[in-house]
């Protein structure tokens, strides 16, 4: 069925070329191609090749054609005449002839004619004399003005304020610089449309400003930003010819929401603001529990490790540290870390507190446990060091305390905001198991009119973890449907996953998300194709970096490690990260706070914000999503 309605797409594509010819061109692809190459040729960007192409994405076979849309880009051409000297005519000179009227009579300026007779700049023309008169051909040279540029990222800026100065998407700017990161810096130079500086538009801080999502209309968007199509268009240009397109940046009235939204999404890079290269202390307080491994044994010790949950996930953690300690000397950040094994003893904390004068470093790390992290906290609050947790959430906060890990409460908001923010949605279903009722009611209060599905029970009233594909279709309504399982139980999942799979189609669109990540939907009877087609969405404290994207520290850690890091490694790298070069931007970490409201690295991002009676959590966290069989950050 899929194959067919692919192949229905593209007869109607090729009626739409053949009908709209002006605006479409065909090309048939040559060995050694790339859509790159192709996309240069045609002054398009690969997103557009492969909107109308979707079969590319999978690779470029010889001879496949492709349909190439017009060029949003146009190219400019600038033509000049050049002559060039095609021989000599000689002259004699007559009574009453001039250099002006040679140069009239042969077609050349008079300059010419003087310099290929010297002798003219210190003598006039007299009858009698023999002259060259220089020949030249003409021919016109075509120059072809390139139709991107080389563009410079300026503070505060995000991808969807370049967007809109240079009157492209989000998705059009993304796809003219394939290698950009998720996040922009300062000084990056990326591409961007070759328009003229009097084309590009200004950011007004008087206004605010909306990427329009996919589906989207002027009625929509009324109820969402409450303006009138008309006002739209008075304050955007262009937009009554062009109509909405997705990914499209749109001025607004101003709206605080908005830029509350705006300002969640922009984060600084600190490398580019050191100002304090002075040596910094970090002390790290891991539970290795060193005194168990028999060091005598290579065997044993490996045994130990990986038995020894502690232990593996101190090294692993401690690893991403290293690359990060190695990350920072290359910035100029001088370091000295101390690195203390507590034994996950509150004796052994008790201990290092009074022996190791933890007093002097300028941040700590650890410990993991609460009642060890409470201990540290606690001992160290009177000389305001800053204490960071890596692991622990919903802690009781002291004044002096990070919690990096964003609560589990977080998550939930996160991702129900994130679903009410969707306005392509037509309905909402929950469905749970009886250990997740009071999830699915909570999700029924945040939406009212969704519908609620509860797996099936057996004859004790016990639950058997399954439904029927009755019980689902009975309640999908026409259009996008946001289906929401709540569960832990890994047959549950398979069992739903494979039943919206069958449903998901053109009449039923269904995306699969959850408040509730955990191991039942990474169980190995779980198809990532099924999540991947379903779109499925969760938050989480971490994106997951591919590699494909060209990441350095996870090739630096391969080179080193002889391996690809994992979850615990790259949040070690993270953290350590952010606290030193929060010491190195401020003159104090607390204020860092407010000064860098939000920081991103490879996996994690840190928006700290102030109890109003205790220490600092982790107000941040991701929304990603399955596609094509990776996990990818959801916009």
């Amino acid at each position: 069925m899929k194959k067919l309605l692919y192949i229905l797409s593209l007869v109607l594509m090729f009626n739409c070329a053949s009908t709209q010819a002006q605006n479409y061109k065909t090309h048939r692809v040559k060995s050694g191609e790339t859509i790159e190459s192709i996309a240069k040729e045609y002054s398009v960007t690969p997103y557009d090749i492969y909107a109308l192409n979707p079969d590319a994405k999978k690779g470029l076979k010889d001879n496949a054609l492709l349909i190439i849309p017009k060029s949003k880009v146009t190219s400019q051409t600038n033509t000049t005449t050049v002559k060039e000297l095609d021989g000599f005519k000689e002259h004699k000179v007559k009574r009453k002839e001039t250099l002006y009227s040679l140069a009239q009579k042969y077609n050349v300026e008079q300059d010419d004619i003087k310099k290929h007779n010297p002798s003219l700049y210190s003598k006039n023309l007299r009858r009698g004399d023999r002259i060259k008169i220089p020949i030249y051909k003409t021919k016109q040279v075509v120059e072809v003005i390139e139709t991107t540029k080389d563009y410079t990222v300026l503070p505060k800026e995000g991808k969807w304020r370049i967007a809109y100065k240079f009157g492209i998407t989000v998705d059009e700017l993304e796809a003219l610089n394939p290698d950009m990161n998720a996040v922009l810096t300062i000084g990056e130079v990326i591409k961007v449309p070759n328009i003229t500086t009097e084309e590009v538009k200004e950011i007004d801080e008087r206004y605010s400003y909306y990427t329009v999502l996919p589906k989207e209309g002027f009625y929509r968007l009324k109820l969402k930003l409450g303006v009138e199509q008309e006002d739209l268009e008075a304050l955007n240009p262009g937009l009554k010819e062009s109509g909405l397109k997705s990914g499209m940046v749109l001025k607004v009235p101003y709206s605080s929401q908005l830029n509350e939204a705006e300002a969640e999404t922009s984060s600084s890079n600190l490398s580019s603001h050191i100002k304090n290269y002075d040596a910094k202390r970090i002390a790290i307080l891991l539970p290795f529990r060193l005194d168990r491994v028999n060091t005598d044994s290579i065997y044993d010790a490996k045994k130990q490790i990986q038995n020894d949950n502690f232990l593996r996930s101190s090294l692993d953690f401690y690893s991403g540290i290293l690359m990060a300690v190695d990350s920072l000397k290359n910035l100029g950040i001088s370091l000295k870390v101390d690195v203390y094994d507590t034994k996950n003893q509150l004796s052994e904390v008790s201990y290092l507190l009074n022996s190791k004068d933890l007093e002097s470093a300028d941040a700590v790390i650890g410990p993991l446990m609460p009642k060890n992290l409470e201990r540290v906290a606690s001992d160290l609050k009177r000389k305001k060091v800053p204490v960071f947790s890596p692991n622990l959430k919903d802690l009781k906060l002291s004044d002096n305390v990070f919690q990096s890990m964003p609560s589990s409460d977080l998550l939930i908001t996160k991702i129900v905001n994130f679903v009410k923010a969707d306005s392509t949605k037509n309905h909402v279903i929950v469905i749970s198991d009886s250990k997740n009722v009071a999830t699915s009611n909570a999700l029924k209060r945040e939406f009212g009119s969704a519908s609620l599905i509860s797996s099936r029970k057996d004859k004790e009233g016990k639950d058997s973890y399954y439904v029927m594909e009755s019980d689902i279709v009975s309640k999908l309504k026409p259009g996008k449907n946001i289906i929401f399982l709540e569960t832990e139980n890994y047959t549950f999942v398979s069992n739903v996953t494979s039943i919206l799979n069958s449903l998901n189609n053109e009449d039923h669109q269904i995306i699969l998300t959850t408040t509730n990540m955990n191991g039942a939907f990474e169980n190995d009877e779980i198809s990532n194709y099924h999540l991947s087609n379903l779109n499925f969405h969760f938050p989480t404290v971490s994106k997951t970096y591919n590699e494909d994207d060209n990441n350095g520290f996870s090739k630096r850690y391969k080179l080193v490690y002889n391996e690809t890091p994992n979850k615990t490694a790259v949040r070690g790298f993270d953290l350590m990260m952010d606290v030193v070069l929060r010491l190195s931007v401020s003159d104090d970490i607390y204020n860092s706070v407010n000064e860098f409201p939000l920081t991103e690295y490879v996996e994690n991002k840190f928006a700290y914000k102030k109890h109003l009676f205790g220490g600092y959590y982790n107000d941040t966290i991701y929304v990603v999503k399955y596609q094509d069989l990776k996990i990818i950050e959801a916009k």
